[in-house]
């Protein structure tokens, strides 16, 4: 039996893919929440087999979650699913410690073979992602310009691109708002953007935020 724990912050999906789940007779639902911090709470605490973790959480980000379960002392691997079908995601939480890369727009069907490979030990990336992955292999880093920018810096790109102001960014990020302009300088020098205007279409156009 795979032990999971479906991490969502909408509650609607969160139950369509626990009740996906429970279908299976080899996968048992034993903890859901929509928070990131509630997650590593709960991987600490339930030491299941698999964590299906969407990405955009209001309090820690894929990434940051993702980080924090690969330290606990258990043995839970890490299944982001997402809405933002970006490589550079997927590469930045493989390399934090996730085994497995799956957009939400992906059939039921695809996630369940994910679930498996993942719980077994094995490594899933979406197709259509790791064509994206491996087309990225030898060409020049302006194909993918956020590839320049640090774990840091994308964190504060992605918030400050959907509107959130410096001192909501710092408070998510537990940074003093110093920092925070700071990291928003160098993106800007980085990506040859002039303001956050130019950020939100910036991240729009490479999929790492929604129009939603």
């Amino acid at each position: 039996m795979i032990h999971i724990v479906v991490v969502d912050d909408h509650e609607v999906v969160r139950a369509g893919i626990c009740r996906l789940i429970d279908g299976e007779q080899d996968m048992e639902v034993v903890g859901q929440t929509g928070l990131g911090k509630e997650a590593v709470a709960l991987c600490r605490k339930l030491q299941p087999d698999l964590c299906l973790l969407d990405y955009g959480l209001p309090d820690l980000d894929g990434l940051e979650a993702t980080r924090q379960i690969a330290e606990l002392d258990g043995d839970t691997r890490v299944l982001i699913l997402t809405m933002h079908a970006n490589e550079e995601y997927a590469t930045r939480v493989i390399r934090a410690g996730a085994t497995g890369f799956v957009p939400k727009a992906a059939p039921a069907d695809e996630l369940l073979v994910a679930v498996r490979k993942v719980a077994s030990r094995g490594v899933y990336v979406s197709p259509a992602i790791m064509e994206k992955m491996v087309s990225r292999l030898g060409r020049p880093a302006a194909d993918a310009p956020e590839s320049v920018l640090s774990n840091r810096e994308l964190q504060v790109l992605t918030r400050l691109a959907v509107g959130m102001t410096t001192r909501e960014v710092a408070a998510a990020l537990h940074l003093s708002t110093s920092t925070v302009e700071t990291h928003r300088s160098h993106i800007l020098e980085k990506l040859n953007l002039r303001n956050n205007s130019d950020m939100t279409r910036f991240a729009i156009r490479r999929g790492l935020i929604g129009l939603d």
